[in-house]
C-alpha cells in the first residue's frame, strides 16, 4: 500500500498532537499534581508513536517511545514531576517538531537525538520505586491473566447467546493472544486481530474490554471470545499472520451452566515477522472505528489550501463576468435578462460567502505557538510574565493568517524584552512582580483587530526623541510639535530602537518597521497607545480577505478609480464656497471637525478633460483616528470586485494597492487609502 498518499495526513495530525503536547505541558507545569493533564499528554504522544512507526519514521517513534515511557511513569505515580523533568520533555517535544517539519519540507525525519534519549532513559530508570513497582505490576498483571484465562466469566445474556450459538453447530472460543515484547503499535495490531478474527467469526466478549484494549490499558495479552463454524487451527493461523503477534493459545468448550469440555492447542509464531501495514490516522481512527456508529460521525474533511486557491481564482473570474453581465443586462434593458442576471447574481454571492468562509481559519493557528515562546523568552529574560490569550476562535483569511505570524513574534518579543520590567524593579514600581501581556482579537466590521497591550514600563518618549533626532529621522523642532502618538510612532522608523545592547530576543539592531511593512502590505494598518510606567496597547487592523473587497468606484476625469468601502465613513458634495484654508492646506469642516482635502487628480497627476464644476464630490475615508477628505468628480456606485496585484514592476506605484477588471473590460486601479493618510 503507497504511504505517500496519508503524508499529508501524517504532517498535519503530527503537527497538532505536538501543539496539544505544548499546550498541556504549560498546564502540566501551572498543576503538576493533575494527572488528567499528564493522559492527555500520554495520549498525544502514544497516537504520534503509532502514526510514525506505521508510516516508516522509526526515529520518531523511538524518541516518542521513550518520553511516552516518562510520561507513563509519572501518571503512574513512579517518578515525581519536577521542572527539570518538564525541561527534558519540552526539549523532546522541540525534537519531535523539527523531524516531523524535516518530513515536511521532503526530509527523512532523522535527527540526532542521543541527549535528549539519554536524559529521557535517566529519569525513566533514575528512581528505585519505578523498578521495583513495575517488577511487581508485570508479575500481578501476569497472575491476572492466567486467572481469566481458566476461569472467564460470562453474564446472563452472554451465555445465552453462547448457548444458543452451539445449539446451532457453532464452535465457541476462548483464544489468548501475546504481543511481543517489542510491540509499538498495540492498538493497531489488536484491531488488526479482530479485523481478522471477524471474518472467521463474531466477538462475543474480551478481556480486558474492547475500550481499554483500544487505549493499549493492558500488557501484552489480552483474551478473546469468539463463536465460528471455523477450526481453531483457520483461527490461529489467520492471527499469526499478523506481525508482532508471539503466541496464540485457543480453547474450545461448549457454554453450559457450569461444564467445559476443552481441548487445548498452542502454537508459537516463527522468528521471522510478516510485514504488515496499517493505514494511517492512523492507528487510532481505525481502532475506534466500530465505536463511530454510536456516535456522532465526523462531517469534516481536509482539503489543501491550494485547491482553495485555485477554486477563488476560479471564482474571482466568474465576479468579473458577473460584472459583465450586469453592464450587458443594463444597456439591453431586456427583462428575462434582468432577473437572471439577477438570480445569478444572488447565487454567485451566496457562493463567494461559502468559499471565503471556507478560506477562513481561526488565528488560534498561530496563537498557539506563544505560550511556549513566552515561557521560555521570561526564563532566558529572568522575568515572571503571564500570557493571557482572548478571542483566539476569531477568524482570518488563510493568506493573512500565513503573513501575520512573523509580524506577532516580533511584537511579542518586543514586549518581553523592552516592556515588561525585570520582577525587582516592578516590586519597587509598586506593581505584581509578574507582568501580564494580553493578545486579543476580534471581529469588527469587514476588519478583524489584532491587539497586544503589557502593563509594562511603556514608551520612554524622551529617549525616543533623542534616538529620533540622533539618527537624523527628525529635526529638535519638529520634535517639539509632535503628540504623544506621533512620538510612540516613531519606533516604526526604519532601523528605529532604543535598546542599548543588541540582543537575540528583540531588535538585533532592526526595528519595527518590518512589523509596519508587513501590515501594511497586507491591506491593514498598526497604531500604539503607550502610557509611561503603565504599559502600551498595539493594535492591529487587518481586511477579513484579500481577494474580493466591496468598492465605491470613483470618476476622477476621464478615469476610473476604486475605493474600498472598509475605508470609507461617508461621501458628501460641498460647494466650493465651503473650502478653507488651514496650514497651507485646503480643508472643510465636517461634522465639528476640520478633515483636510486630497485633490486625487493632482495626486494621480490625471489629465484635465472636463471643466470643474461649482461643486466638490468628496469621499470621506479613515485611518484610525484620522480622516480625510479625497476629492473625486463623480461617484459610479458600490460593486464588488478582485483585487488584482500589479506585479513586481509597479508594486511601489504610490497610493494604489492593485487594479480589477471592471464589466465592460475597463482596469480601475484600487487606491490604498492608508498611504494617502499621514
Amino acid at each position: 500500500m503507497e504511504m505517500s498518499q496519508y503524508l499529508e495526513v501524517f504532517i498535519e495530525e503530527s503537527k497538532e498532537h505536538l501543539q496539544s503536547c505544548n499546550e498541556h505541558l504549560l498546564e502540566l507545569e501551572k498543576n503538576p499534581e493533575n494527572l488528567q493533564i499528564v493522559n492527555e499528554i500520554f495520549r498525544s504522544a502514544h497516537t504520534l508513536k503509532g502514526m510514525s512507526a506505521t508510516m516508516g519514521y522509526e526515529d520518531l517513534a523511538s524518541l516518542t517511545h521513550q518520553m511516552e515511557n516518562v510520561l507513563d511513569a509519572i501518571r503512574n505515580k513512579k517518578i515525581v514531576f519536577t521542572p527539570e523533568i518538564l525541561d527534558v520533555i519540552f526539549l523532546a517535544v522541540d525534537d519531535l517538531d523539527a523531524m516531523v517539519e524535516s518530513i515536511a519540507s521532503g526530509g527523512d525525519g532523522k535527527r540526532n537525538v542521543e541527549a535528549v534519549v539519554e536524559k529521557l532513559i535517566q529519569i525513566e530508570q533514575g528512581n528505585p520505586i519505578n523498578k521495583t513497582v513495575k517488577a511487581n505490576e508485570e508479575e500481578a498483571s501476569t497472575s491476572v491473566m492466567e486467572s481469566q484465562q481458566t476461569s472467564q466469566e460470562y453474564d446472563e445474556f452472554e451465555t445465552t447467546v453462547l448457548q444458543q450459538s452451539s445449539d446451532q453447530g457453532f464452535f465457541t472460543y476462548q483464544i489468548t493472544v501475546s504481543l511481543k515484547k517489542d510491540c509499538l503499535l498495540k492498538a493497531a495490531r489488536v484491531f488488526m486481530i479482530f479485523e481478522a478474527l471477524e471474518t472467521l467469526g463474531e466477538v462475543i466478549k474480551t478481556v480486558p474490554p474492547v475500550e481499554e484494549l483500544e487505549e493499549e490499558k493492558f500488557d501484552f495479552e489480552f483474551l478473546v471470545t469468539l463463536i465460528s463454524r471455523e477450526p481453531s487451527d483457520k483461527i490461529q493461523k489467520a492471527i499469526l499472520k499478523i506481525s508482532e503477534v508471539e503466541k496464540v493459545v485457543v480453547h474450545e468448550f461448549v457454554a453450559k451452566a457450569s461444564t467445559h469440555k476443552e481441548t487445548k492447542q498452542e502454537i508459537k509464531a516463527p522468528e521471522q515477522e510478516t510485514v504488515e501495514i496499517v493505514t494511517p490516522s492512523l492507528t487510532e481512527e481505525k481502532a475506534e472505528e466500530k465505536q463511530t456508529t454510536s456516535k456522532v460521525s465526523n462531517k469534516t474533511i481536509r482539503v489543501n489550501i491550494e485547491r482553495l486557491d485555485i477554486l477563488m481564482n476560479l471564482f474571482e473570474e466568474l465576479v468579473i463576468d458577473r460584472g459583465r453581465l450586469e453592464q450587458i443586462s443594463q444597456n439591453l434593458k431586456d427583462q428575462e435578462l434582468h432577473e437572471t442576471v439577477e438570480r445569478m447574481s444572488r447565487i454567485t454571492g451566496d457562493l463567494q460567502n461559502i468559499i471565503l468562509n471556507m478560506r477562513m481559519v481561526p488565528v488560534e493557528t498561530v496563537f498557539n505557538r506563544f505560550p511556549r515562546m513566552v515561557r521560555q523568552l521570561a526564563r532566558d529574560l529572568n522575568k515572571k510574565i503571564h500570557l493571557e490569550i482572548v478571542g483566539a476562535d476569531t477568524e482570518l483569511d488563510r493568506t493573512v493568517i500565513d503573513e501575520i505570524g512573523d509580524p506577532l513574534v516580533h511584537l511579542i518579543r518586543n514586549a518581553l524584552d523592552h516592556g515588561i520590567e525585570t520582577p525587582e524593579v516592578r516590586k519597587s514600581r509598586n506593581k505584581d512582580e509578574e507582568g501580564s501581556v494580553v493578545l486579543r482579537a476580534f471581529h469588527s466590521g469587514n476588519h478583524v483587530f489584532i491587539e497586544l497591550e503589557d502593563d509594562g514600563a511603556g514608551i520612554n518618549k524622551e529617549k525616543v526623541l533623542a534616538k529620533a533626532i540622533n539618527k537624523g529621522i527628525l529635526t529638535s523642532e519638529m520634535a517639539k510639535t509632535l503628540t504623544d502618538t506621533q512620538i510612540a510612532e516613531l519606533i516604526f522608523a526604519s532601523g528605529f530602537s532604543t535598546a542599548d545592547q543588541i540582543s537575540d530576543i528583540s531588535g538585533r539592531g532592526v526595528g519595527l518597521d518590518v512589523v509596519k511593512n508587513t501590515i501594511e502590505s497586507l491591506g491593514g494598518s498598526i497604531t500604539i497607545e503607550s502610557q509611561e510606567g503603565k504599559g502600551s496597547l498595539f493594535s492591529i487592523q487587518l481586511p477579513l480577505t484579500l481577494s474580493i473587497i466591496s468598492v465605491m468606484l470613483v470618476e476622477i476625469q476621464e478615469e476610473k478609480y476604486a475605493i474600498p468601502l472598509s475605508s470609507i465613513i461617508e461621501t458628501a458634495i460641498v460647494h466650493k464656497d465651503e473650502l478653507m484654508q488651514a496650514h497651507n492646506q485646503t480643508v472643510i469642516d465636517f461634522r465639528g471637525k476640520v478633515v483636510p482635502l486630497l485633490f486625487l487628480s493632482d495626486i494621480f497627476d490625471v489629465p484635465v478633460t472636463k471643466e470643474e464644476d461649482a461643486y466638490y464630490s468628496i469621499v470621506i475615508v479613515r485611518k484610525g483616528d484620522k480622516l480625510a477628505g479625497l476629492v473625486v468628480d463623480g461617484f459610479i456606485g458600490q460593486q464588488e470586485v478582485v483585487l488584482k496585484s500589479l506585479g513586481s514592476y509597479l508594486s511601489s506605484a504610490y497610493a494604489i494597492s492593485g487594479a480589477t477588471i471592471l464589466g465592460d473590460g475597463q482596469v480601475a486601479l484600487i487606491i490604498d487609502c492608508n498611504a494617502l493618510i499621514k
